[in-house]
């Protein structure tokens, strides 16, 4: 099966659609731009494909209601924004799927929601039995109380998230261009790039902020971003423009990125994509060797500085001698509490603090 045949039998099919291609250049939603896409991914929902959607729009939504001309730039205002127009994009889903006699339920979900593993089987749970029940889940970032997230655009990042969540064999990246260009799409020699087949087709690419109406967050930085996560658990990923969504779904056109890897464990592919470190620990040579070269666990013997105030199951950072950052792991301790052991043997230590500071499996490297 080539990539763009996986593309359209994908069932779940994950599509994420920007807030450029779904609204006016004033600022508020086009019915005619979201109704287009609803029909198409209707007719996918016919055909017997899953389909899962996770769609930007809701500041961009909340700009005309709170009488406001342009994005604004200050987070509180940002977050006002998000929570009127989550309203009005819902409602507006789901009056154009309801003419299709479709249902739409919507799913929220904040970066933690990703990380901490109860949060992440709820999730889970809950978009397995909508898709059951045969709703279109629609997601999106929780913007009304999301922070560092809702400056980043990531709901790139998020649908590449939320393909392997779901176990996605395809996701398809709407914008407001028809694929990945080599430089600027309106510049005389700006090329499209058809086939990713790994980083080294990406060597003439200068990516950045291409077109667009100035109402989204994310560029096409992100959208490569977030086909390297995706494509590097197994999934296909199609980045095309929203005004050509029919020949999408169907694999044509925009720019398609091959799988470079094979889907592993959940918990490894959140640790790796989905958190943030709290803290930093930094290791001696010899533990950098057993936990790059023998995948062993982390001890306190090996570690040699603690940075930072996490808690006990935070993720924190390993790093090497010399700063370099090796592997990202779940510590077991508290900040506070590992100084005093630090550089000493477990047959030194007391019952309580003889186990690993990071666990092996609770570990992945970088």
């Amino acid at each position: 099966m080539t990539a763009r045949q996986a593309v359209r039998d994908a069932s779940p099919l994950v599509v994420k659609v920007g807030s450029s291609s779904l609204t006016t250049m004033a600022g508020g939603l086009d019915p005619a731009r979201l109704d287009r896409l609803v029909d198409a991914l209707a007719g996918r929902r016919r055909a017997g494909h899953h389909v899962v959607l996770v769609s930007s729009g809701a500041i961009a939504a909340g700009l005309a209601p709170l009488g406001l001309t342009r994005r604004p730039r200050d987070l509180a205002t940002q977050q006002a924004a998000a929570s009127v127009g989550q309203m009005v994009l819902v409602e507006r889903y789901a009056a154009s799927f309801a003419r299709h006699g479709l249902t739409v339920g919507q799913v929220l979900l904040t970066a933690d929601d990703l990380v901490r593993r109860a949060h992440y089987r709820n999730a889970l749970r809950t978009l397995d039995r909508l898709l059951g029940l045969g709703v279109v889940p629609i997601i999106n970032e929780n913007d009304a109380v999301a922070t560092d997230e809702i400056r980043f655009g990531d709901n790139d990042r998020l649908a590449a998230l939320v393909s392997h969540l779901v176990t996605a064999p395809a996701l398809v990246l709407l914008s407001d261009v028809d694929g990945l260009y080599t430089t600027d799409p309106r510049k005389p020699d700006a090329r499209r790039v058809d086939l990713v087949r790994g980083d080294a087709d990406l060597g003439a690419v200068r990516a950045g902020r291409t077109g667009g109406a100035g109402l989204g967050s994310g560029g096409m930085a992100s959208k490569i971003d977030a086909a390297r996560i995706a494509t590097s658990e197994g999934t296909t990923v199609l980045l095309a423009a929203a005004e050509e969504v029919g020949q999408a779904l169907a694999g044509r056109g925009g720019t398609v990125f091959v799988p470079t890897g094979r889907r592993g464990k959940s918990r490894l592919f959140w640790l790796r994509h989905a958190t943030t470190p709290a803290g930093q620990l930094v290791l001696d040579a010899g533990a950098v060797a057993a936990v790059v070269g023998r995948r062993a666990s982390l001890l306190a013997a090996g570690i040699t500085a603690v940075r930072g105030d996490f808690s006990a199951g935070d993720p924190v950072e390993l790093l090497g001698p010399d700063e370099a950052t090796i592997a990202r792991g779940l510590v077991n301790y508290d900040a506070s509490e590992l100084p005093p052991l630090l550089g000493r043997s477990s047959r030194d230590l007391d019952a309580d603090h003889r186990r690993e500071i990071v666990h092996r499996d609770d570990l992945v490297l970088l």
